[in-house]
Order: C-alpha cells, then sequence, then structure tokens
C-alpha cells in the first residue's frame, strides 16, 4: 500500500530521482522546492509540487498538518564545498538551522521516519583508503560539519521524540535516469563537466594535480549511479519500519581517477576532450572512496550501474538527448 512521502529539494537532481522511484513504487509523493537549484521540469506530473523554502515555519507547518506524511526524505541543502569556506554562515543556515524546521514539523506531527542525505565529506581527509562508518569524522568544511550537525540534530530526536532516521552518506553522484539528468548552474562535478567539453561547451577540463600518490598521479573519487542511489533511499525508508536508527555509507568501492574519468568519457561520446594540467586544490585528498559494505549485508544493496563507462553513457545519452538540460524541456 503506498504512502504519503514527503521529498525536500524534489525538484533537485537527486532527490527528482527518489520522487521518480517512489511514485513506480506506488507512493504518494509531495516534492518540496524553491527551485533555486531545482527544476521545476524534473517534477514528474504525478508529483504534488509545493514551491517554499525549509525557512518557512509558517507554510511548512501548513503544509505538514493539512498533509499528514508518513515520512520524510530530506535531500535539500547547499552543496559547494568551496562556496562553504567563503560562506559558511549560509551553510548553517540552509542545511542546520532549515533542517531543524523540517524535524520539529516531524515531531510535532508524529512522522516516524525520516531519511536523510548526508555526505562522506563528514569523514574529512580519512586515515584509510576505503571509508567505512566507523572512520572517525572530522570535516574540513562547513559543509560537511553542516551535514555532521544534522546527523547529530537526529540522533537526540530519536532518543526524545522517537523520530526513526536514516543516515546515508556518499561521495559523487552520477549518470541519468527515467528522462533525468543532471543540470547545474555553475557546474562542479567532474562528470557533467567533461561532458560539456565532448559537446563543444566548453574547451578543456582542468586536471587539478597530476603528482598524487595515487597509479596515475590524478585523485581517485568515488561515483555512484543516481538510480543506485536511489534505491539505497528507499531500502532504508522501508527498513525504519522495524529500526530505530540506521547509518550507511554509499560508493562503489573501487574509485576512479579523473585520468580514467577523462579516458572513459572519451570511449563513451567518440570526442577528443582536451585537458589541461592545473596545480592541486587546496584540501583535495588524494583518494576518497567508501565502503558499502554494510548496506550491502545488512539490506543487500548491490549497484546496477558498477562499471564507470555504463554510468557516463547514461549521463551521455541523456545530455545528446538535451543539449541544454532543463532549459526549455517538459516532461
Amino acid at each position: 500500500m503506498g504512502q504519503k512521502i514527503l521529498v525536500t529539494g524534489g525538484a533537485g537532481y537527486i532527490g527528482a530521482t527518489a520522487v521518480r522511484l517512489l511514485l513506480k513504487h506506488g507512493h504518494e509523493v509531495t516534492a518540496l522546492d524553491n527551485l533555486s537549484q531545482g527544476h521545476r521540469e524534473a517534477v514528474p506530473d504525478r508529483a504534488r509540487l509545493v514551491l517554499t523554502d525549509l525557512s518557512n515555519r509558517e507554510a511548512l507547518g501548513t503544509l505538514f498538518r493539512e498533509s499528514k506524511f508518513d515520512a520524510v526524505m530530506h535531500f535539500a541543502a547547499s552543496a559547494l564545498v568551496g562556496e562553504s569556506m567563503q560562506l559558511p554562515e549560509k551553510y548553517f543556515r540552509n542545511n542546520v538551522t532549515n533542517s531543524l524546521n523540517l524535524l520539529e514539523c516531524c515531531a510535532a506531527n508524529k512522522v516516524s521516519r525520516f531519511v536523510f542525505s548526508s555526505t562522506a565529506a563528514t569523514f574529512g581527509d580519512p586515515q584509510t583508503s576505503l571509508i567505512d562508518e566507523n572512520s572517525p569524522k572530522n570535516p574540513l568544511n562547513p559543509y560537511g560539519e553542516s551535514k555532521l550537525q544534522v546527523e547529530a540534530m537526529l540522533h537526540w530526536f530519536q532518543k526524545i521524540h522517537g523520530v526513526r532516521y536514516a543516515v546515508l552518506r556518499f561521495f559523487n553522484v552520477a549518470g541519468a535516469w527515467d528522462g533525468h539528468g543532471e543540470h547545474h548552474d555553475p557546474e562542479s562535478h567532474l562528470i557533467p563537466i567533461v561532458l560539456k567539453v565532448a559537446q563543444g561547451k566548453r574547451e578543456s577540463v582542468s586536471v587539478f594535480g597530476s603528482d598524487y600518490p595515487t597509479p596515475d598521479g590524478t585523485c581517485v573519487r568515488d561515483y555512484v549511479h543516481i538510480y543506485d542511489l536511489a534505491v539505497a533511499h528507499l531500502l532504508v525508508l522501508d527498513a525504519l519500519k522495524e529500526r530505530d536508527a540506521l547509518a550507511y555509507n554509499l560508493g562503489n568501492g573501487n574509485g576512479f581517477s579523473v585520468r580514467e574519468v577523462i579516458e572513459a568519457s572519451r570511449k563513451v561520446t567518440g570526442r577528443p576532450i582536451p585537458t589541461v594540467e592545473s596545480p592541486r586544490r587546496p584540501g583535495d585528498p588524494p583518494v576518497l572512496v567508501a565502503s558499502s559494505a554494510k548496506i550491502s549485508k545488512e539490506l543487500g544493496w548491490k549497484p546496477r550501474y558498477d562499471k564507470l563507462e555504463e554510468i557516463i553513457q547514461t549521463a551521455w545519452d541523456w545530455h545528446q538527448k538535451y543539449p541544454n538540460g532543463y532549459e526549455g524541456k517538459k516532461e
């Protein structure tokens, strides 16, 4: 039987994917978004779109009282590491204070399940190349710190108000699924930037540092396909019927270097994709890869898209079909 689910950031890249998957599983979905980063066209017609901001406590309270949600999936956040180092106040206000507004509504309206889209940036610069759930948390930027503070709030809201929660931490999300792809402005993620070069919309892609202690000298990162990430969110939503608190890392377990991503993109697109060697960026660890062993063992999560070229192919297909992204695209 379908449930009433609120998805915050439901017009964004990850949130709109979760909306699609929830609808396919027969749930009644409300997507909440202020469209500061999301796209109205990304929300399927069968979902209800509410245009408001989590800072609007009055509108939020009214929405919760009238809708009687069974659960909340919380994706809405500011998520640019570099910007967070310039505007920490924006990140603590949007990611922490607004999450508190949302949690207060859950507690007041007896919404007992809360799935939080966190980040592996909570771990900072890890001491091991494969990060599991027990790795020490030491954020290096206000973005990671803001997400960690929400995790702390969830712990206490569960203890005191009975709000069951799941935390999912991941690094890089990529790919496209069900007619939905990645469209950010400005774009800061490697795969869409590389594909913009392939499209002829950028002249080259910068490789920041080629002297790292990795097999080819460039940084190694984790990539999870957008569909597989959404599946994990639905799995923990279901698991919260029995469990009070869950926390999982999501990753491919291998990691791919910047050069490997560029080379795979050349194969997929058949385009040359010129690169420019650039200096290292401050704070970039050589290797960041998350271990998904725990969620695989406990909930049976297994990525459908586990090959880099396969992930890039889905993104390239979407960018080819919608060269301008959501500008002018209609569902």
